[in-house]
Parts: C-alpha cells; structure tokens; sequence
C-alpha cells in the first residue's frame, strides 16, 4: 500500500471524505485543489495543498514533479464547461490537450489527463481507493419501500438510462409513470432533476447509473445530503443508484434525510 499520495480534487465532500479515509490509514496526502471548484475546508483534512485554476494543465503537473507524487487520486467533479468559459485562464499546455482529441466529453478530456499523468510515471488510482465501505450492496436502503409504480418506473428507466450512458450523454435520468422527464447532459444532475420537476411535479423517479465502461479512476457516480436535500425539494419519491459502484457521502445523514422526506433509495 502507499504511504503518501496525490489528490487532485473538485467539488464536494468526496475529496474530504478520501483524506479522512487516507489519514485514518497513514496515508500523507497532497492536494491540489481547483480554484474554481474545491471547498476551503480540505486544507483541514490533508497534509500539505497547492491551489490552482482548472485550466492551469503545466502548473499541476510542476507540482506533482516538486512533491515527487507517484499515485494520484482524482476525487470530485470537475466541470468540463468551465474550459469553455471565455474568463478561465487556459494554458499551453491544457490547449495543447484540448486540441488532440476528437471530442470535447468530460471522459475525453479527464481520460486525456489521466493518460499524461501516467506517461508521466504517476498512476492513477481507483477513486474509491480507501472508500470500499462508502459503495451500497443491492437492496433498498431506506424503510420506506418503492410500490410497483415506482418499481416499473425504475424497470423503464434503467435501461433508457444505461443506454444514455453508453453513448457517453450523461449518467442519470428522471421518469415518472413511464414517461422521461429529462436527461442529463452537460448541466449535471442537479439541474436535470430540477428540470424535470418542472414537468413532472411531485413523484418523479430519478435514476443513477454507472457508463458500460466506467472508469472508476476519476469517474464514480456520488449521492449524498444535498442530493436528498434537493429532492425532498421537488418532491421526488425515489433514487435509484446502481450498487456497489456509487459512492454514498455521509451515508448515515444521506439515508437520515431520505427517511425524513419520505424518498425511497434503491441500489439495483
């Protein structure tokens, strides 16, 4: 096992969550958190940051030189459109990797990057790396079971949303009563769901998969409270997430929240 690694992290408590986990294994941990989307609260949880913009490629890779990091972890989103953003400073380097790819997705160009890394002898590692006890066995995890309209919405919606997946789109749908309220694309998650609601109002079934090849380096669907919190909100009756390869942040205030709203969970 190492004793001392990388994080490149992006939004969210998953990064914090991997520190925590690594810290408790005596894992050293430096992290380079993104401008413009890792939380403050990290510097907390590692032993040494560096911080810079999302399109600074050079940067990232002279600090993984000076630290003489060997495995990396990517931990977090990272949203692509921000590279397309007029106001992000993108450097040679990231413009360089943006123009040798056929296609501008998000795995494309996180694929791209962890392909440099690894030319660069630094591995990239799982991102559930420590995180095993965090991914859900099959089952439903709350109290509160889904009825058959929402089972045959889960049924329906599973196989759209694994088809989606595949072609590279996005990772979650929303049904209700047989019915796709919306697909995700490069919006992410939240505002699917709450476009969705638009249309579908109380009731809506929001479906998580994972890609036909998903790379579990740098690609790993995640719920946590601000997930339940969003669909008490629109008052959805159910979350399917695909088990043992969807990472559950704050697992026990996660099902706590969903137990409160009344909101199924369903690892399939």
């Amino acid at each position: 096992m190492v004793n001392r690694i990388g994080l490149l992290a992006g939004s969210g408590r998953f990064p914090i969550i991997f520190a925590e986990s690594a810290r408790k294994k005596d894992v050293e941990v430096v992290a380079i958190g993104i401008n413009e989307e890792t939380s403050k609260e990290l510097e907390k949880f590692v032993n040494k940051i560096y911080w810079l913009g999302v399109g600074e490629l050079e940067k990232l890779l002279g600090i993984l030189k000076k630290e003489n990091i060997r495995s990396i972890i990517m931990a977090g989103q990272v949203r692509h459109k921000l590279l397309f953003d007029n106001n992000i400073k993108i450097d040679k380097k990231m413009q360089f990797l943006l123009g040798s790819l056929r296609n501008k997705k998000t795995d494309s160009i996180i694929g791209a990057v962890a392909r440099l890394l690894e030319c660069k002898g630094i591995k990239v590692l799982s991102s559930i790396t420590f995180l095993s006890d965090y991914l859900p066995q099959k089952g439903v995890l709350t109290s509160k079971l889904p009825d058959e309209r929402v089972l045959k919405d889960i049924d329906f919606g599973r196989r759209i949303a694994k088809a989606i997946a595949g072609l590279y789109i996005g990772q979650s749908i929303v049904v209700k009563d047989g019915v796709v309220l919306a697909v995700e694309s490069i919006e992410g998650t939240d505002e699917t769901i709450r476009r969705a609601e638009r249309y579908g109002k109380d009731g809506i079934v929001v479906i998580k998969v994972t890609k036909p090849k998903q790379d579990m380096r740098f690609d790993v669907p995640v719920i946590g409270p601000d997930t339940i919190r969003l669909l008490k909100e629109v008052k959805a009756s159910c979350l399917s997430i695909e088990a043992k390869k969807t990472l559950i942040i704050d697992k026990q205030e996660t099902l706590r929240l969903a137990e409160e709203a009344g909101i199924s969970i369903v690892a399939a």
